[in-house]
């Protein structure tokens, strides 16, 4: 298969498309567009900057794990928020980017694509994409967030690392057809939609929107803290500030495995 690949053009497309009226940034190749939007925050770029390349070649998952994909295979971007929120309710938006990324899955390309708390994209239980939102945090006020997505858009079998086989998938391996720029018009669309951090009732809608879409509800998991810990049990809820309520406590921030249902 061809590469579909993300270029200036599709990408300036897909985001004056969405109603996104801030000029994006774009790379043939770049090593992180997360760390690449953190810089422009730095710089003081305004909200919605969306960064974007064709081919990430030092992309990091949660908890530091790589994500590195073949050139024109994947829709790899980070877009810049600056929302006016409490830095203890950021994982909100992760949750919402994360069930806005699955909508455009099924929208576009035709995947029942879900969540896995906190930020996986699953189909069935093979990943398809990841959120990694990291946070400017000053004086216990959220200066900017910084949400990157990566989602397989037309990774072959043979083209995933070998420890990955089985594992991870696309959505051309799971029947679908899209490109990153639709995929991506779809997302911003989406997401800019239902992103009203100022308004009262934001939080419990975000977190409805997620729940509607999460394949960890109702599951029996082990989870691995940040700490360490290793909490086995049933997931019962997602809590009002994206937290995973298990029938033997709650889980702020950590690895979920899906044991069974």
């Amino acid at each position: 298969m061809r590469a579909v690949g993300l270029s200036q053009d599709s990408l300036e497309g897909a985001v004056r498309a969405a109603g996104v009226r801030v000029p994006p940034v774009h790379f043939d190749s770049i090593g992180s567009t997360n760390d690449e939007a953190k810089r422009l925050a730095a710089e003081g770029a305004p909200e919605w900057t969306v960064v974007a390349t064709d081919h990430q070649t030092a992309g990091r998952g949660r908890l530091g794990r790589g994500w590195v994909t073949p050139p024109g295979r994947a829709l790899t971007f980070s877009v810049l928020l600056r929302p006016p929120i409490p830095a203890a309710d950021a994982p909100i938006l992760s949750l919402l980017a994360a069930a806005e990324m699955a909508e455009a899955c099924r929208e576009t390309a035709g995947v029942d694509v879900v969540c896995k708390w906190p930020n996986d994209l699953l189909v069935g239980e093979r990943k398809v994409g990841g959120v990694l939102a990291e946070a400017l945090v000053q004086d216990g006020a959220l200066g900017s967030l910084v949400v990157g997505i990566g989602v397989n858009v037309a990774t072959e079998g043979g083209e995933f690392p070998q420890e990955l086989a089985g594992v991870a998938s696309s959505l051309v391996l799971e029947g679908g057809a899209t490109t990153p720029g639709l995929l991506l018009e779809r997302f911003l669309g989406g997401f800019g939609a239902r992103y009203r951090p100022g308004d009262e009732g934001f939080g419990v809608q975000a977190i409805e929107t997620y729940r509607s879409l999460c394949a960890t509800l109702g599951r029996r998991v082990r989870a691995l803290t940040t700490a360490g810990e290793t909490v086995t049990g049933t997931a019962l809820d997602v809590d009002g500030r994206g937290g995973l309520v298990l029938d033997r406590g709650r889980v702020a921030f950590g690895e979920v495995q899906h044991l069974g249902t």
